[in-house]
C-alpha cells in the first residue's frame, strides 16, 4: 500500500472505539505509541509502507522482549499525546520528530496493565538514521503494512485473568511474534482504513 493509498483509505472513515478495551476500576495511567509508517526510497520492488516496530530490551521489568511501537507514559511537561509519542520514538530509537508527519491517531486503547493508551499515525518519509537506546531497545525492525492486510496472519488465543476471559491477538511475522496491544492496535489501524 502506497502512503497515498493509505492517506485515502485513513481520511475516509472516523475512527471508531478499540473493540479491545479492558474495565479497570482504577484509575489508568495516559500513555501514547507512534505508529511510524515508513515510506521507503523507490526500489525495483516495491513493497510500499512499512511499519515501524520494536523488540523491548530483554532486561527491562514490564514486557521484556516483546514487540511494540515506539511510545510510553506521558509525562506533565508533554503539551499533548503527539509529543508524548514523538519524544519517546526520539529517546528510545533516536527518530528525530521533524522526520515525521503526523496524520492522526486511533482511538485510544486500554491494556490490561493499567495505561490508557493513544495510538498516534505518522509517515516517514525515508528511512531514517536510528539510534537505539539499549536500555529500553534490543532491536528495530520494519514489517511491511500489506503483511497486516491479510487475515491469514491474524490469530486470537481466549485467556482468562481475574476470572474474565480476554482475546489475545497476535500477528506473527517471520521470528517475530508480535502480539497483546502492539497486534490490537495494528488490528484498530486496519480496520480503519479497509
Amino acid at each position: 500500500m502506497t502512503k497515498d493509498e493509505f492517506l485515502l483509505r485513513y481520511n475516509l472513515q472516523q475512527p471508531a472505539d478499540s473493540q479491545h478495551n479492558y474495565l479497570h476500576d482504577k484509575p489508568l495511567k495516559s500513555a501514547a505509541v507512534l505508529i511510524a509508517l515508513v515510506e521507503p526510497q523507490a526500489t525495483s520492488d516495491d513493497i510500499g509502507l512499512q511499519v515501524l516496530l520494536t523488540k523491548r530490551a530483554s532486561h527491562l521489568k514490564h514486557h521484556p522482549s516483546q514487540v511494540s511501537f515506539p511510545g510510553g507514559k506521558a509525562e506533565p511537561e508533554d503539551l499533548s499525546l503527539t509529543v508524548t509519542a514523538l519524544r519517546e520514538a526520539e529517546e528510545e530509537i533516536g527518530l528525530s520528530p521533524d522526520a515525521v508527519t503526523i496524520i492522526g491517531q486511533l482511538s485510544p486503547y486500554q491494556t490490561i496493565s493499567g495505561y490508557h493508551v493513544t495510538p498516534i499515525i505518522g509517515i516517514v518519509d525515508t528511512t531514517q538514521p536510528y539510534c537505539i537506546d539499549e536500555n529500553e531497545v534490543a532491536e528495530i525492525f520494519h514489517v511491511p503494512l500489506h503483511h497486516f492486510l491479510t487475515t491469514d496472519h491474524h490469530h486470537i488465543v481466549k485467556a482468562s485473568k481475574n476470572g474474565r476471559e480476554h482475546n489475545i491477538h497476535f500477528l506473527p511475522y517471520k521470528h517475530y511474534n508480535i502480539w497483546g496491544a502492539t497486534a490490537v492496535m495494528l488490528k484498530d489501524l486496519i480496520s480503519h482504513i479497509k
